[in-house]
């Protein structure tokens, strides 16, 4: 009896740590796609509003973790119990990261905004990127909830894409840069071109991070460690 009790017990806390870590992930491509929509439609608002919601995400990942090692401390699980709970910490962190991600492209939208730009004459590969990396962001949570492996290396083959889009974009921005002529009150020719070359990098690191997400699911189903090229 007192196995059953510590089995049923052990699957609760794991089904509370599935949902949250389910919510984290929601509300992180959530304050990125809110990030992206005000990019794109200039809504200072909801920029602002990414960057306040970004305390809530870290506190959700707080108590991810606060509850993994209570679990660890109480319930002892073993084998891929323990994996899956370890993993968790991983995940949460990750995600709390990409959460700052987003919140780093409105906070640099409204710096802008603070610096009198206020009209961005074209986003480029920006609005891909971002959607390349909320959908990376949903099939990596996929394959964590299904125990997909094939899923989960499929995701981390699409950063590849990522890194291409990025490159790319960032040549067109140093091109901009190279043949900007500023005046000695404007220079916003060079401070556009800067601004959007650290919003891709933002989305590139997203990606990057989604990998490392991806490479702890396949490490919590297999037990076995395997790092992306």
């Amino acid at each position: 009896m007192t196995t059953l009790t510590t089995r049923g017990s052990l699957d609760a806390e794991l089904k509370n740590l599935d949902e949250n870590v389910t919510r984290l992930a929601s509300m992180v491509e959530d304050a990125l796609t809110n990030a992206l929509e005000a990019l794109e439609r200039q809504d200072y608002p909801r920029a602002r509003s990414v960057v306040a919601g970004d305390e809530e995400i870290n506190q959700l990942r707080y108590t991810i973790e606060q509850d993994c090692l209570r679990v660890l401390a109480i319930q002892q699980p073993q084998a891929s119990d323990l994996r899956k709970v370890v993993v968790i910490t991983h995940i949460a962190t990750e995600l709390e990261r990409i959460g700052d991600h987003a919140s780093g492209i409105s906070r640099l939208q409204l710096r802008m905004v603070e610096e009198g730009i206020v009209d961005i004459d074209a986003l480029h590969q920006l609005p891909k990127m971002g959607a390349r990396a909320g959908k990376m962001i949903r099939e990596a949570m996929q394959s964590y909830l299904n125990s997909d492996v094939e899923l989960a290396n499929k995701v981390i083959n699409r950063d590849n894409k990522m890194n291409r889009q990025y490159g790319q974009f960032s040549s067109i921005m140093f091109e901009e840069l190279d043949s900007a002529a500023p005046t000695p009150t404007d220079n916003s020719e060079i401070r556009v071109p800067t601004y959007k070359l650290w919003m891709a990098h933002n989305l590139e690191r997203i990606g990057d991070r989604v990998t490392n997400i991806c490479e702890r699911i396949i490490f919590m189903i297999t037990g076995t460690w395997t790092e992306a090229d």
